[in-house]
């Protein structure tokens, strides 16, 4: 029977010499593996975009499997409540997934030798770029509702106020605003940023988005807004 060796202090020693043995490792007995909760998820209003972007069959109806897939996304991109549920933010997360490759793929948005803040209200994405190079973005935002629509075309930063607080929306907070028209700003919502049907105007974005785009944007910078907010009327 062949001899099986050990390397002790460097030295090759037969495991039937009479060298001492070396001291066995203890291991800590294995944690017991965490029961996963039953997804129960029912059918949410983005079921079909979400089970097309997971390349679950399309049916618009809620399995086990449809809602295993969509919490393990969830999970995966920090998104919360991770339960499995076909919502709006789960939704839009998606779109900007898949726009970050080339969020200007279809040209909308002018290509210039200075940066342009592009703002695509088809699919609620704002990016910034430069030449044909991306500087920030794509991130999600909400734009304006009905009768409040984000005014469209070419618009110019002219104001800039960092711990903005609107004087015209009972004093709502609008962090890291960088006006373009009128009243209607860039800034950071600190609330959910999909919670109602739109904005009166303005482009929302997460808080670290806003801040982000702050930093790297100042007057005179040039924004090009186009399309149709999803869901209103002119849509």
């Amino acid at each position: 029977m062949a001899l099986t060796t050990t390397l002790l202090g460097g030295t090759a020693a037969a495991a039937n010499s009479t060298a001492p043995a070396a001291p066995t490792a203890l291991v800590a007995p294995a944690a017991p593996a965490r029961e996963e909760t039953p997804c129960t998820a029912r059918t949410g209003p983005y079921q079909r975009p979400l089970e097309r972007y997971l390349q679950r069959p399309v049916d618009g109806v809620q399995s086990i499997a449809d809602c295993e897939a969509i919490r393990a996304f969830q999970r995966t991109e920090g998104l919360t409540p991770a339960e499995g549920y076909a919502d709006l933010a789960t939704y839009r997360w998606s779109v900007t997934l898949e726009a970050r490759a080339d969020p200007n793929a279809a040209g909308h948005c002018p290509v210039r030798a200075h940066r342009v803040t592009c703002v695509d209200l088809d699919r609620q994405l704002l990016w910034v770029q430069q030449d044909e190079k991306v500087l920030f973005g794509p991130v999600p935002t909400r734009t304006g509702r009905d009768s409040q629509e984000t005014r469209l075309g070419w618009q110019r930063i002219y104001q800039r106020s960092r711990d903005h607080v609107s004087t015209l929306y009972d004093n709502a907070p609008m962090p890291y605003a960088q006006f373009f028209n009128g009243g209607q700003a860039l800034h950071g919502r600190p609330d959910d940023l999909y919670d109602g049907g739109g904005s009166a105007g303005c482009v929302n974005l997460r808080l670290a988005d806003a801040e982000q785009l702050w930093n790297l944007l100042g007057i005179g910078d040039q924004l090009y807004i186009w399309g149709v907010k999803p869901g209103t009327a002119g849509e």
